[in-house]
């Protein structure tokens, strides 16, 4: 793949601490083994995922419902169901209710904690589970994946086993932390810090304003970018020359805003990687939301990650990268139309655009928030996906983009052409 999808808006999931509200008595439970294991003392498990927009997608069962949806995110503390619809509340053993505070530029959300639910994801089963429901589907993931989801979980998923995340078959393997043992065969160690349930390296450096910044990142599988970078009192960083303004995500709290720019150089451990896209999110909606006293200058995602097969050792404070030769060599890329679209319909195959950057491409060819697409090419809308369409809304500077596109009821015809914004 000569380019590589990147599609950060909307997406970019932060679930920082989780404030709980004042908890109310919880009444017993059986006495039915508690915890997470792995289903007939097996040693390993192999779960296949899908990957939408750069995010991991698992399907995993909550109580006796149909298989839900979940993004597998490092530092998720609790199971969270995004969509209260899924589950029947009268089924379920509400005890009490809480705030959850996160990344985005508006206040906490309100969510209810039921006790008492079992989990299963193939192999894995855990009993006597709390989990957290949103009141509302606050932050519509479907929408923007293009696919159903249901929900993010993955800290008792990380802590439990030895995880192993191999982007190019496109499955998890987990393994009692027992029956692991590296190996140098299975690539790079770089120890972790483990803080908040959430996972930290200090395996970083970047190379800009002339000088190496060695930073400590969030390893974040619950994130779509390639980079962010935060400023704190101990680091801060100049914006590239070029950056254009953009919707970055979105978390609990809200839409990321900020920037897009360019790094000339990372190096991960012994990696080097040129030219990556990195987004410099606006204090009101990042900075101000990380927990006091908290050591860190951002996070990296799914779209470096997938570069890497990666395995994440909790218990032993590491994490092992072996590299996919052909993936390192790909490019850096961002969408180079400057419209952000949203996925509507039963079946999530209606394409809204919901955000057009001030002097893009897109807004150069006339399109607005609320225009719906009908065919891109000679490709019908609703036979893409969300990566799909963003795939050939970067396909290169210059190039040609047909769309035909419904506007109140009228269809009309418009050409993008495209442009390296960044």
């Amino acid at each position: 793949m000569k380019t590589s999808k990147w599609f950060i808006a909307a997406i970019i999931l932060f679930t920082h601490t989780l404030t709980f509200g004042h908890s109310s008595d919880v009444p017993p439970v059986s006495e039915e083994k508690y915890g997470y294991f792995l289903d007939k003392n097996y040693k390993t498990a192999r779960i296949p995922f899908e990957l939408h927009s750069n995010l991991i997608l698992l399907y995993a069962k909550i109580n006796d419902n149909d298989s839900l949806r979940f993004i597998l995110d490092t530092g998720v503390s609790s199971i969270i169901i995004t969509d209260p619809n899924v589950l029947k509340a009268d089924k379920l053993r509400m005890t009490r209710k809480v705030n959850l505070t996160g990344a985005g530029e508006g206040a906490s959300i309100s969510a209810h904690v039921a006790i008492d639910n079992k989990f299963s994801m193939g192999r894995l089963k855990a009993n006597h589970q709390n989990i957290v429901i949103l009141e509302q589907d606050f932050l519509r993931l479907s929408e923007y994946v293009g696919v159903p989801v249901h929900g993010i979980f993955g800290y008792e998923i990380f802590n439990n086993f030895v995880v192993t995340i191999d982007f190019a078959k496109k499955e998890i393997l987990l393994m009692r932390p027992d029956r692991y043992k590296y190996k140098t065969s299975k690539g790079d160690k770089h120890p972790l810090i483990i803080e908040d349930t959430k996972p930290f390296t200090d395996a970083v450096t970047l190379f800009a304003d002339g000088r190496e910044h060695p930073i400590r990142v969030l390893i974040d599988t619950g994130a779509g970018h390639a980079l962010l970078l935060n400023n704190t009192r101990k680091e801060t960083f100049r914006l590239p020359e070029k950056v254009i303004r953009a919707q970055l995500g979105r978390g609990l709290n809200g839409v990321i805003n900020g920037n897009l720019g360019r790094v000339d150089k990372m190096r991960l451990g012994r990696f080097e990687l040129n030219n990556v896209v990195a987004s410099f999110p606006d204090s009101i909606a990042f900075g101000s939301k990380i927990r006091a006293g908290a050591e860190r200058q951002g996070n990296i995602g799914c779209e470096l990650l997938r570069r890497f097969k990666v395995t994440f050792n909790y218990g032993e404070h590491y994490m092992v990268l072996k590299p996919i030769r052909s993936r390192l060599r790909e490019k850096f890329e961002h969408d180079m139309s400057g419209m952000e679209i949203r996925a509507e319909g039963r079946d999530l195959r209606s394409y809204i655009v919901n955000h057009v950057v001030t002097d893009s491409p897109a807004a150069r060819a006339g399109l607005m928030e609320g225009d719906q697409l009908l065919f891109i090419d000679d490709h019908s809308a609703s036979e893409l996906n969300v990566s799909e369409i963003y795939k050939l809304l970067q396909r290169g500077d210059g190039k040609n983009v047909d769309l035909l596109v419904k506007r109140k009821g009228d269809i009309f015809f418009t050409q993008v052409t495209l442009r390296r914004m960044i």
